[in-house]
This record gives structure tokens, C-alpha cells and sequence, in this order.
């Protein structure tokens, strides 16, 4: 059976003892399962298992509560702070078909995975017209697996290029009017004496910074990431040594943070806000976070005034750039009950109001009609250049094995100031193959 989750659980199954702890652990997921199944009160309860956040998928799971008008109700349980272990405790449930998860909350690069396992409840083309209506095509096609709607797009998220006005008016370059190359505000950054923020550490987010820099570049991580294990990979090619061309020149300039190798969105943050500020790469929730900063005493409001955004930077100056593509995608389980409600909680959940309100206090929409309402433009005065930067994003590869890829990339591309256009694509082409065949270990 060639499913990635599956073929991972399967192997921890070794001892009778392993096999009698399993025994009691889909004794205890039944028992959740029905105690899942209603209240007391004998309102059908929808759990919905949510990435944390400031409380905005709880409070959209009130309100579609609410207009369920008392025939169903959706419970949110909080999954972990990383998207990992998001991933790893959804799977470990799923594998033992516990039927207490009805709605869950998955990040696109495990949503193939999630399918392909059988996991996921594929919304019918009609349910999928309906949920993917004025959904940004990036989006959509980052929810899909095998030709269906596997998962519907609920926020959408990209990167930016926040750099410090005045650093950039001292660079002599004006990204908001030109888009700029990596070299460009390495260069600025070297030549002002400050930084350019991205996310080294051996995580996820620097698998985020290599996929964005190889498409690019006009390339691909796996040329056809559809075929599981005999997948071909596409990272030994002119876009994967421009990738690691610029990691290097970064990391081994005086642009680049000495915590480079360590650092992730906050480290990156809280650097860019600082005196050695010059340019990052983040999400949107930077200008927030900026703004509460302010608003706590954290952060001064000059520093604030201070930050301009503009598209993220392009490989080539020729090349458009294919910013990075994030956000949230509601998955229905295949093992719980009640799928009419589950596909009516998502249609409320996802509706463009819906959106609005996440999107007023929280992240960016899936729906490009989103970025049209007042008060949204009013928080997120960027908001032009969101929705154009998710609608040229560039997705990570599509494959359910693809946390075994990422894990292979991010290996031999970390650190970054070891990066070699010369040999890092060639040998991490050769140890996705690898990894995938079982013949080397993460």
C-alpha cells in the first residue's frame, strides 16, 4: 500500500506489546469518538482542528455556529504551534481512523498527502464549484489532488519584500517603484551596514526560501511530483544553482545576520525592527506585529513610519518572481460523521464574509474579492500587493512524500553559507531519490 502516513505508522508495529498499546489507543479514540458525536444537550458537535492563532477560526466557529441555528455546533481543539507537528498529530490520528476529527485545519504541502492516504473526503465538483468561486487559482490548484477538490482554500498567504525607507533611499534603490533582485539589496544592505532578514534555520520556513528562489529561477524542485516514490527531481538544473548561488552570496556577505543558520520569521522580525534593519522576507502579520509593537511601547513609531513593502525579489532582473505560497485549506475526514454538516460548516467558514472578518484580524483571504472590502484595505494597506504576490505564487512541491523531500532539501542546502551551485543541487536530487527508495534516513 504506497501511502506515505500509512507506510510510517505501519512500522512502529513491531512487538505485541506495541500491538496491544495500539489496542488501547483506538479503544480511547472510540470512546472520544462518541462522546465526540453529540453534547449534552443532543446537538451533533463538529470538531474542528485548528492551527493557533489570535482566536479567529474560534470566533468564525462561533458564528457559523450560530447561523447553524441549533442543528449542529463546531468545537475548535488547538493543534501545535509548528506546521510539523501540526502534520504529525493529525496523521497519527487519522492513521487509527479516529472518527472524532470532522474538520481540520492543513497547511497545502500535506494536503496530497493527507488524500492520497485516503484521510481527506474529496468534495463533489459540484460542492467544489461553489467553494473555489473567485478563490485564487494558486490557491486552488495547492488544494487539489488527484483531479479533485481535496481541501478548500480558506486563507491564503504569501511573502513580501518589507524593507526600511530610509535605509533603501541611502541604498539609492526604491523597491516599491522598481521590483529589485536579491544581489540588488545585498548589495544595499552591505552598503548601508544592515541586513536582509530571510529563514535559515533547518525548518520548514528555509524549505519555504529555497522553493521560492528555484521557481524563480524558472524551475521546479520535482518535475512530476504526482508519481510518489518514482518521482523525478528537478533541483540539479540552471534554477536550482541560481537557488543556492544566492543563498551563498548571501550568507557569506555582511548583509546576512550572524544568526542566519538559526534564524525563522521572528528572529527575522525582531532584526529587521532593530538598528541593523535594512530588508526581510516575511508574511503579512509583520506589519501587525509591527503595529501591536507600537501600540505596547515595544516599538517606536518612527520604526513603524519607517517600513515600505514591495514584491519579493526577483532572481534575474529579466525574470518576474514567483513569491511564496501559503495559507490554510479546510480539510472534511474521511472517518468522521455527518459530512453534510462538515460540507456546510466549510461553506460558512470559507464564505468571502467569512474571509473579511479573519482577514480584519488575522491573515490574508483565499478569495480575491477579500481585498475589494474597505476595512480590509484599511488594515492591510499593502493589499494590492498581496493579492497580486498570491496570484503569481509559486506552490511547494505537490507530492505525498513531501515531508521526506523538504527534509532532504533543507539538509543539504543547510547551512546556507555552505550552499554550492557546483554540487548542493546534484546531491540533493541524488538523496531525495534516496530517501524515497529507503535507502538513506532522515
Amino acid at each position: 500500500m504506497d501511502e506515505p502516513a500509512t507506510r510510517r505508522c505501519m512500522k512502529r508495529r513491531r512487538s505485541p506489546r506495541a500491538a496491544a498499546a495500539v489496542a488501547v489507543l483506538a479503544g480511547l479514540l472510540l470512546s472520544s469518538a462518541l462522546a465526540a458525536c453529540s453534547g449534552s444537550s443532543g446537538v451533533t458537535t463538529l470538531s474542528w482542528y485548528i492551527n493557533p492563532d489570535n482566536g479567529g477560526q474560534a470566533a468564525l466557529a462561533a458564528k457559523c455556529t450560530k447561523a447553524a441555528g441549533g442543528r449542529y455546533k463546531i468545537q475548535t481543539s488547538l493543534l501545535p504551534n509548528d506546521a510539523t507537528a501540526q502534520r504529525e498529530q493529525l496523521v497519527r490520528r487519522l492513521a487509527a481512523k479516529d472518527s472524532s476529527i470532522v474538520l481540520m485545519s492543513l497547511d497545502p504541502p500535506f494536503i496530497p498527502e493527507f488524500a492520497h492516504a485516503g484521510f481527506l473526503r474529496p468534495f463533489t465538483n459540484a460542492e467544489a464549484a461553489q467553494l473555489t468561486s473567485g478563490v485564487f487559482d494558486s490557491a486552488v490548484k495547492a488544494s487539489m489532488w488527484d483531479g479533485k477538490l481535496a481541501a478548500a482554500p480558506f486563507w491564503a498567504n504569501t511573502q513580501l519584500l518589507w524593507y526600511r525607507k530610509s535605509v533603501a533611499k541611502k541604498a539609492g534603490i526604491d523597491p516599491a517603484t522598481h521590483d529589485v533582485t536579491w544581489q540588488q539589496i545585498i548589495d544595499a544592505a552591505q552598503k548601508t551596514g544592515t541586513t536582509v532578514g530571510v529563514q535559515g534555520r533547518l525548518y520548514e520556513g528555509y524549505m519555504v526560501w529555497i522553493n521560492a528562489l528555484v521557481a524563480s529561477a524558472g524551475g521546479e524542485i520535482l518535475k512530476n511530483p504526482q508519481a510518489g516514490r518514482d518521482v523525478t527531481p528537478a533541483i540539479d538544473s540552471a534554477a536550482g544553482k541560481a537557488a543556492a548561488t544566492t543563498i551563498r552570496a548571501l550568507a557569506r556577505s555582511r548583509a546576512a545576520d550572524p544568526g542566519l543558520s538559526t534564524a525563522d520569521e521572528e528572529v527575522v522580525r525582531t532584526t529587521f525592527q532593530s538598528d541593523k534593519g535594512g530588508f526581510m522576507v516575511n508574511w503579512p502579520y509583520a506589519w501587525a506585529a509591527a503595529q501591536d509593537g507600537v501600540k505596547t511601547g515595544v516599538l517606536k513609531k518612527a520604526v513603524l513610519n519607517d517600513i515600505g513593502w514591495a514584491r519579493y525579489p526577483r532572481i534575474s532582473a529579466n525574470q518576474p518572481s514567483r513569491p511564496p505560497l501559503g495559507g490554510i485549506s479546510l480539510g472534511v475526514s474521511s472517518f468522521g460523521q455527518h459530512h453534510d454538516f462538515a460540507v456546510e460548516a466549510v461553506r460558512c467558514i470559507t464564505s468571502v464574509q467569512s474571509q473579511i472578518t479573519y482577514m480584519i484580524g488575522q491573515n490574508p483571504g483565499a478569495s480575491s474579492k477579500v481585498y475589494e472590502d474597505r476595512q480590509v484595505r484599511a488594515v492591510f494597506p499593502m493589499a494590492d500587493l498581496i493579492r497580486a504576490s498570491i496570484s503569481a505564487a509559486a506552490p511547494r512541491p505537490q507530492t505525498p512524500y513531501y515531508t521526506d523531500v523538504s527534509s532532504a532539501v533543507v539538509r543539504d542546502f543547510h547551512p546556507p553559507a555552505s550552499a554550492n551551485p557546483a554540487t548542493t543541487p546534484r546531491k540533493t536530487a541524488k538523496l531525495i531519490i534516496d530517501v524515497l527508495h529507503d535507502r538513506v534516513l532522515l
